[in-house]
Parts: structure tokens; C-alpha cells; sequence
């Protein structure tokens, strides 16, 4: 593959201030997440508190399905991701303040943080749909990688240097936040308004439903969805990361963030790998032995007590997490009509915020009850159980080869 090639995506103006705004948007949100999840912990040392982060985070995103999907698909795809974003710096001002009046009440933080899950239902299925809108297909799985990579970079620098400069002032992380979110939607806002097909049919319960409709009857891309949902939900150990931070591993606060951003590290390894040597055959196989090594490094992780060890295994998790990222989403994308796919996506979006927050929220309530290295150990075992058990349920999945175009029957 020709360097050309490698960076085909970025030869489009738009699609450059598309990633560079879904980077700003995933490096204040982290940096918010890591600083919250941080604070809570440090203040109250409750981990049922971390689990109840991940769960208003995922009950808007749940309760708005039909809504946000529709609302992709019938409204500007840009202008539902820029408004999405501006509630979200709305939201990082509010627990600004909180902080700064001395008022961190976990109450209050975590009714702003329901409103911030209010503006994540809406802006992950227009986010995503919009890719579509500013690439050609030719350089569409190009931009895949890409736009994964975006969150991933975020992953690795939002965790980083956000326990940083919350060991300097916690003030100053949730204001950087606040400033990312703002750049991020100045961005959207600045991409010309591209071509979008919009269906004509009347909005029916049946319309609202569409997205569910599609996806339960492509059995390849339910199999790809439904794997990473149960893979994650069970073998999530995020919010679990203040924790072993603070009481397993003893790195305090900036060893939080050093620990948040390895399964990042990681990931964007994968994407260089994956750009630089594209999935050209066995997609199935690949997908289901990726999860299984997902599984399997979150097991080592959770029963380490080295830190070397542990950050080694976090960015195994995160590489063979993006391994799986990618096929998904060129197989989510590339196989769905355009005038359905906000809806297909806000499906998509409550796969994944199952898998991560409501992920988040299983892995907080069991840690409360059974310990984190039990609660870790077991998910990662449990994550390589769903692959085994997904591969022999969805053997097209399996037999999947190509991600290039739809191997439909």
C-alpha cells in the first residue's frame, strides 16, 4: 500500500475537520471521564459510585433509541453532531462549577452526567452517519480506520493528560474539557453542508423501528454488533481503572491516566498495522480470535500486580479491541443504505453503550460486592466464553471474508 493510499480519507477537507472535531470531542470527553471518575472515587472510595457513572451515562442513549435515529436520518447530520457537542460543553461547564463553588456533590455530578448521556445518544448515530456523507466509497473503510483512530488518539491523550493536570487542578481539567468541546463543534459547523438522502416515507412506528428492523435481519452485522456488546459488557474494566490506580497498583493519579490511555496506546498501534496492511481475507475468523485475545489480555490485567504488566496487557486489550472496531464498522457502514443508517447507527450506539457503560456499571456493582481483581479476572475469562459461543451461533459472521463489499446471500 502506497503512502497516498495509507492517508486517502485525508484528501478531503471535510473529512480533516470531521476527524479533528470527533478528536476534540473524544479528548474533552475523556478528559472529563477520567477526572470525574477520579474525584468520585478519591472523595467517597465507593465503587458502586463508578458503576453508577457508566449507568446514566447509558439509559438516555437506551430511552432515545427511536429518536436519535430518526433524528440522524430526517435532520442535517452535521448540525444534530455540532448541537450534540454543544450540550456536552454545556454539561463540563456545569460540573466546572460544582468544583469550583467546592458543591461536588456525586448527586448533582451524576444528574449533569445523565444530561451529558442526552447529548451522547444523539451525537453517536449522526457522528457516525456522517463519515458516509463526506468521503467517496472508494476511500470509505479508509476513513473507518481513521475516524476509530480519532477516538483512539483521544483515549490515549485525554486519560494522559488529563490525570496530569487534574494532579495540578481539577478546575483546569474540566475547563480544558470545556474548551475541547468548544473547538470540536466550531469545526462541525465549518464543514459545508454535504449531500444526505432522506427517506419520504411518513414517520411511522414502523419508520422509528427501522433501524432494529435492518439489523435483526442482517444476521452478519447483528453477529458483528452483538459480539463486541457482550465481549465488552462482560470483560469492560474501565471503570474499574481509579481502583487499581489507587489501591492495587499504588500510581495515584497520573498512573490512573497512564492506565486509562494504554488500551489507547495500543489501539493506535492496530490501526497503523491495519492501514498499512488492510484485512483482505478470513474477516470472520479474525473478528472472533481478536475477541478471544481481548478476553484473554483483560484477565491478565486484572490479576497483575505489576504495573508494567498491567499497562502491557491494557494496550493488548486495546489493540485487539480495535481489530474487531474496524471490522464491524466497515461491515455496519458499508452494508447499510444511507437512508436508514442514523437509525442502523443509533441501534449500533446502544450495542456499544451497553458494552461500555452499562459495561462500566456492571463491572462497579460486582467490584463493590466481589473485589475488582475477581470482577476483572472473571469478565476477561467470560469475554473469550462469548467469543467461542457467538462463532458457532453466527457462521456466516464466521465465514466471512471480505470487508470490501457485502457478501449478502
Amino acid at each position: 500500500m502506497t503512502e497516498q493510499d495509507r492517508f486517502a480519507a485525508f484528501r478531503h477537507l471535510s473529512f480533516r475537520r470531521y476527524f479533528v472535531s470527533r478528536f476534540g470531542a473524544a479528548f474533552g470527553a475523556q478528559i472529563l471521564s477520567v477526572s470525574v471518575a477520579y474525584q468520585i472515587y478519591e472523595e467517597t472510595g465507593s465503587a458502586a459510585l463508578l458503576g453508577w457513572i457508566g449507568l446514566v451515562q447509558f439509559l438516555p442513549a437506551l430511552l432515545l433509541v427511536v429518536v436519535t435515529g430518526v433524528t440522524a436520518d430526517r435532520v442535517g447530520r452535521r448540525l444534530v453532531m455540532g448541537l450534540s457537542i454543544g450540550l456536552e460543553m454545556v454539561c463540563a461547564l456545569g460540573i466546572l462549577v460544582l468544583a469550583a463553588l467546592g458543591a461536588f456533590d456525586p448527586v448533582l455530578v451524576l444528574g449533569i452526567l445523565t444530561l451529558f448521556g442526552v447529548a451522547r445518544a444523539f451525537l453517536s448515530p449522526a457522528s457516525s452517519s456522517l463519515a458516509v456523507n463526506i468521503v467517496p466509497p472508494e476511500d470509505f473503510a479508509n476513513a473507518v480506520g481513521w475516524t476509530a483512530s480519532s477516538w483512539q488518539l483521544a483515549s490515549i491523550a485525554g486519560p494522559a493528560l488529563g490525570g496530569v493536570i487534574y494532579w495540578l487542578s481539577p478546575l483546569t481539567a474540566y475547563g480544558s474539557a470545556c474548551l475541547a468541546f468548544a473547538i470540536s463543534a466550531g469545526l462541525i459547523f465549518s464543514i459545508p453542508k454535504p449531500e444526505q438522502r432522506r427517506s419520504s416515507e411518513p414517520t411511522t412506528l414502523s419508520t422509528l423501528l427501522g433501524g432494529f428492523s435492518y439489523v435483526w435481519k442482517e444476521k452478519v452485522v447483528f453477529g458483528a454488533i452483538s459480539l463486541d456488546l457482550f465481549a465488552v459488557l462482560l470483560g469492560g474494566a474501565v471503570a474499574l481503572m481509579p481502583i487499581y490506580a489507587l489501591d492495587i497498583l499504588e500510581l495515584g493519579s497520573v498512573g490512573n491516566g497512564l492506565l486509562r490511555a494504554a488500551p489507547g496506546i495500543g489501539a493506535i498501534i492496530m490501526v497503523l498495522v491495519l492501514t498499512s496492511f488492510p484485512i483482505r481475507d478470513h474477516a470472520g475468523i479474525i473478528l472472533f480470535v481478536s475477541v478471544a485475545l481481548f478476553g484473554a489480555a483483560t484477565a491478565v490485567f486484572g490479576a497483575s500486580t505489576i504495573a508494567w504488566v498491567s499497562i502491557l496487557a491494557l494496550m493488548l486489550v486495546g489493540g485487539f479491541d480495535m481489530v474487531s472496531v474496524m471490522i464491524r464498522e466497515v461491515l455496519l457502514q458499508l452494508w447499510t443504505p444511507d437512508e436508514v443508517r442514523g437509525r442502523v447507527n443509533a441501534v449500533n450506539s446502544i450495542f456499544l453503550g451497553a458494552s461500555n457503560e452499562l459495561g462500566e456499571a456492571r463491572a462497579g456493582f460486582m467490584a463493590a460486592r466481589l473485589g475488582a481483581v475477581i470482577t476483572v479476572v472473571g469478565g476477561g475469562v467470560a469475554a473469550m466464553g462469548v467469543a467461542a459461543l457467538w462463532a458457532g451461533l453466527f457462521p456466516k459472521l464466521r465465514a466471512a471474508r471480505h470487508l470490501d463489499h457485502a457478501e449478502r446471500d
